[in-house]
């Protein structure tokens, strides 16, 4: 009999987002992803998280209705042997992202300098997944050429910052790893699934003038970010050589792998076959499901099945039992 605080050979469970009204955001996490968050706009949902600027909540299973960091607290195990991880806290941070205008031009900073000027916070390097993206989309990625930092103050100061950025073109199932240190922003047009280090450190450089909602600018933070910018130009970003592997009713694909977490796509299709796919944990690490498309029902080994639509987030614990997939659906695999 499973305890109603426990789960069985740590069974599977799915998450409930926090919402983030930025104002560059739109509605589209709402009406594609029926989020049915009351806010508007909806910028981000942080869909797995155990941050404190926004906790994910438990929405399946024993454990409904606390938070992921709550849980994770009272099972450390879960967590997995890594040694990124600390008892209640992930070290990865996941968001869906809807950006209806651009972005602010921000950096953040590398783990060391965060740990010395953030008071022992995380730096934030990410990845981010394209899911959508408009015919003129497109992201900043670091300078044209190389700069210094009195120059790149100067343009910051007069506004013409713009002249110096690297603009790429982007579309739906572009993937871009972005090293802390990086100026970057996403531009108008793009629906992105975000994977990062659990930090909420932005240094914003740049605004295009804008005021919030009570009419006042948002705050810029200069010389942070002059401290801790790549001020080479460095390359143009390539998308990373993808090669399908295949097992019965699943095909996957390794979009990123760095220090911090590795990040997989999945294709699950059982409508024609028999076998479902598989999925477990192992004890060195959680596993994070987003369902990016799609629609699927996962069959814990001892527990009720649990059904999934497109934009849900289940959560397998480290060293968990094998998770059998049903349905046709395009999932991100996150892991540590």
């Amino acid at each position: 009999m499973t305890n109603k605080n426990s789960l069985s050979k740590n069974e599977p469970f799915l998450l409930c987002p926090v919402g983030k009204d930025y104002l560059w955001g739109g509605n589209r996490l709402n009406d594609d992803f029926s989020k049915g968050i009351d806010l508007r706009p909806l910028a981000e949902t942080w869909e797995c998280s155990t941050h404190p600027d926004g906790l994910s909540t438990v929405a399946s299973g024993p454990f409904t209705g606390q938070t992921l960091r709550q849980v994770l607290c009272g099972h450390p195990e879960y967590l997995g042997t890594h040694p990124r991880t600390r008892d209640g806290e992930l070290p990865v941070l996941i968001k869906f992202i809807d950006a209806k205008r651009d972005l602010s031009v921000q950096v953040h900073p590398s783990d060391e300098y965060a740990m010395e000027h953030e008071h022992g916070q995380s730096g934030k390097s990410e990845m981010w997944y394209v899911l959508d993206a408009a015919d003129d989309a497109e992201l900043v990625y670091g300078f044209n050429h190389p700069i210094d930092r009195e120059t790149l103050r100067k343009s910051l100061e007069n506004g013409t910052v713009e002249n110096y950025l690297r603009r790429v073109r982007i579309r739906k199932d572009d993937v871009f790893y972005i090293q802390a240190g990086t100026v970057h922003a996403i531009g108008a047009g793009a629906l992105i699934a975000e994977i990062q280090e659990s930090s909420n450190l932005t240094y914003r450089m740049y605004d295009y003038g804008r005021v919030d909602k009570n009419g006042k600018p948002r705050t810029l933070h200069i010389d942070r970010a002059l401290d801790v910018a790549r001020l080479d130009s460095g390359e143009n970003p390539r998308q990373p050589m993808r090669v399908l592997k295949y097992t019965p009713g699943c095909a996957s694909e390794l979009l990123c792998r760095c220090k911090y977490f590795m990040v997989e796509r999945m294709l699950i299709n059982t409508k024609r076959i028999r076998q479902m796919a598989a999925v477990s944990a192992g004890e060195n690490s959680f596993q994070v499901l987003l369902c990016v498309d799609g629609c699927g029902v996962a069959f814990p080994e001892s527990a009720e099945a649990i059904p999934f639509f497109r934009g849900d987030c289940l959560f397998l614990p480290a060293d968990s039992a094998v998770v059998r997939l049903h349905g046709c659906a395009q999932l991100l695999k996150v892991s540590c």
